[in-house]
Order: structure tokens, then C-alpha cells, then sequence
């Protein structure tokens, strides 16, 4: 069910996924350990982000001090098919013109240059954040004369004039999405898919250790608030009692250029005669199209093998840049000039045939192959990586 609502929100372009604060918040919580300086001064922007339903709008405006921001700019990416359902600050959108018909309402853009307690309750809240913006003062909230949409011009703008850029992007759009936040060469902390790992516009910053996953997401799924019309589409996972609609997604991942400590922890392994010794009791098994072991497990990486090994893409989750060099990937073009062997149409027609029995074709190049019970077979999505350090 997770992965089919992340596939079936692709397909209409329904982006609308809400991530929840508590998420937001351990994950920075990361990286302020790491490097409790890592925003000070600094210009946030969050370019995919209505203030009425945004929790990372609400975590930057309420740790404002705390994190020793220079400015907040939020932008929303539409209008908002739950304002005012979330926050419930601000009262009427103000962009409201009234019209024949449905009122029009515009993307709005919102700046935070100070926040401090205005109301004499003795503490800062949202409440504060919300009256500042309601009178414009030291604060902005304007309408866009756009759509909002990253890729506008006046989006654009916004993300110059900003230091860090931390969303949740449109799932539909992610490719474009990252391609533009290293064009304009910022920092970044956002969420994505794993399978965003293997796409040709991602995995390039991944070797390159341009980019990296995130500290608080390895495994599992998350849960996101939708609104009603996708909950309906996506098929229905839960409700709360304040009649808040949720949906759960797998494989999520935070994607980011912002250092934190787990990825200098080097992973423990044992060697490969231990692993087959006390583990799999038997041989790692020779791809037939590249010169490298597959290794199904990342518990399994030998510490003493020297070679080339295919490793599934979750290794990604525990990747130590000084421990492990990536060399490539299993894929269907061969980008990284890894592959010792192509197979011919013929070959893959005659291994569907022997593996299911009746015609058809069975992409063996697409994969790394390996020989079972003397028939061609295609294993998951491997990343390719060897050792950084000569083994001794």
C-alpha cells in the first residue's frame, strides 16, 4: 500500500504531502549536534511551503532565535487545498478578491526577519509570528504575482538571495527539483524517495558525494497529511479524531549537502570467510555482466575483499565516504563503462523462455545477472562500491 501511494500521487501529480513537525525536527536536530552553528546566519528558504499548512514553516518560525536565523522566506507552491486547517493562525487569507464566482486565491509569500514575543504573554509562539505578519511589520506577507511554482522566475529570485533551502518538494517533480537547488550551488535538506537514488540527474551527485541521505530516516515508511481528494484517490490508510487525513509512504528519505556525524561512522563487518562461515554458509555469487560480487545484504559486506561489490541501494543509509569508494551502478546504460557484458535480444528472449516458460523478454540488462540452477537471473538495484583503503 505505502509504495502504490507514492506511485498513484505521481500519476495524477497530486503533490499535496504534508510532512508531519516532528519528522522536521529530528532530522535538524541532527544536524544542530553535529554542528549547532549550521544555520546561524543564515537564509532559509522554504520554496515549496504555505505557512497555513506548512510544518516546516512552523518549525523555523518558532526555533528562529534558537537557530540563530537571518531570515526565513517561505513560498507556497498553490493555493493551499487545506488552509487554515493546520495552523489556524491567521485568520482569512487576505489575497482573497472577491469576484464573480469562486473567489481567486494567489500563492503568497511569506519573509520572517524578527520574531519575539508581542503579545506580553512572556513567550514566543506562532500567535506572535501571525500578528507581526498581520500588521507587516519587520515581516512580509504579499501575494505572488505568479503561481508560486520553484521554477518561476520570482521563486528563483527568492532562492539567490537564500543560504539553505529545506522542504518537501513535489514527488512528481523531484528530478527538476534537485537539478535546480546544484545549478544555484545551495545548501540543501529535503525529502525524497530512495528510488530517487537510481535516477541518472541523482545518482551522479551521490558518486561524486555532492549529495548524501539524511541522519534520521534508514528504514521503514512515514506519514504524511493529505487532503481529503487524495486520501480518497490513494486509497484510505488512517484519520485522527480532529478528522485529519493521513497517508503512509515507504522507502522516504531525507536528501541533503549538509554534513552530519552518522555518515563518518565507519560500518563494523566481519570477513568473508566469517560471513560465510556464520551467515549465508555459502560462496558470494559472480555476477555474469560485471566484474563484481553481489551482495545481498549490507550486514554482508566482506572487510577483506578487494574487488568491485553490488550492494543494495539502502547501504546508501549507512555510507561512510571515507570507508567506501562508489564506483557505479547496475543499470540498463552503461554510464560508468562497468558492464563486461551486453546481452544480445536473443538472449534475453530465450532466458524469459527458460526461467517463465512461454515467450517474452526478460531485461537481463537492466541488472546485475547471476547464474542459478544454470539459468540467467536478474537480482534487485545495486549500487556498486569497493573499498576506499587498500585492505592489508
Amino acid at each position: 500500500m505505502a509504495n502504490s501511494n507514492l506511485t498513484n500521487a505521481k500519476r495524477t501529480k497530486n503533490d499535496e504531502f504534508y510532512t508531519q513537525y516532528d519528522d522536521i525536527q529530528k532530522e535538524i536536530e541532527a544536524y544542530l549536534e553535529y554542528d549547532p552553528d549550521v544555520f546561524r546566519g543564515k537564509v532559509v528558504y522554504c520554496n515549496c511551503d504555505d505557512p497555513f499548512e506548512s510544518n516546516f514553516f512552523r518549525y523555523f518560525a518558532l526555533n528562529f532565535n534558537k537557530l540563530g536565523l537571518k531570515q526565513l522566506i517561505t513560498t507556497s507552491y498553490k493555493p493551499s487545498p487545506v488552509a487554515n486547517t493546520q495552523l489556524g493562525l491567521f485568520g482569512n487569507d487576505k489575497t482573497l478578491t472577491k469576484s464573480k464566482g469562486r473567489p481567486k486565491i494567489t500563492a503568497n509569500k511569506f519573509i520572517i526577519n524578527e520574531v519575539r514575543d508581542i503579545d506580553d504573554d512572556g513567550e514566543f509562539s506562532l500567535m506572535d509570528v501571525a500578528k507581526r505578519l498581520k500588521t507587516n511589520k519587520h515581516n512580509e506577507w504579499t501575494p505572488l504575482e505568479g503561481d508560486g511554482d520553484f521554477r518561476s522566475d520570482e521563486s528563483i529570485n527568492l532562492l539567490k538571495q537564500s543560504d539553505i533551502v529545506v522542504t518537501n518538494p513535489p514527488f512528481s517533480l523531484f528530478r527538476q527539483y534537485i537539478k535546480q537547488l546544484v545549478d544555484y550551488d545551495k545548501k540543501f535538506l529535503i525529502i525524497g524517495n530512495i528510488n530517487a537514488i537510481t535516477y541518472k540527474e541523482v545518482f551522479p551527485l551521490l558518486k561524486g558525494n555532492k549529495v548524501w541521505l539524511g541522519e534520521s530516516i534508514h528504514s521503514g515508511d512515514r506519514e504524511f497529511i493529505v487532503p481529503h481528494y487524495i486520501f480518497k484517490e490513494i486509497g484510505n490508510w488512517r484519520t485522527d479524531e480532529n478528522g485529519v487525513h493521513y497517508a503512509r509512504v515507504m522507502g522516504v528519505r531525507w536528501f541533503t549537502n549538509l554534513d552530519h556525524g552518522r555518515r563518518h561512522k565507519s560500518l563494523p563487518l566481519m570477513t568473508k570467510a566469517e560471513i560465510i562461515k556464520f551467515s549465508t554458509k555459502k560462496p558470494f555469487e559472480r555476477y555474469n555482466n560485471y566484474d563484481a560480487i553481489d551482495v545481498p545484504l549490507v550486514k554482508h559486506i566482506p572487510n577483506d575483499y578487494e574487488g568491485v561489490m553490488g550492494v543494495p541501494i539502502s547501504f546508501l543509509d549507512k555510507y561512510n565516504p571515507d570507508q567506501f569508494e562508489i564506483v557505479g551502478m547496475c543499470e540498463n546504460e552503461d554510464l560508468y563503462k562497468m558492464k563486461t557484458r551486453i546481452y544480445t535480444s536473443a538472449e534475453c528472449k530465450q532466458a524469459y523462455l527458460d526461467k517463465f516458460g512461454k515467450k517474452g523478454t526478460y531485461d537481463l540488462n537492466a541488472s546485475g545477472v547471476v547464474i542459478k540452477d544454470g539459468l540467467l537471473e536478474k537480482v534487485y538495484q545495486r549500487i556498486l562500491i569497493r573499498h576506499k583503503k587498500k585492505i592489508k
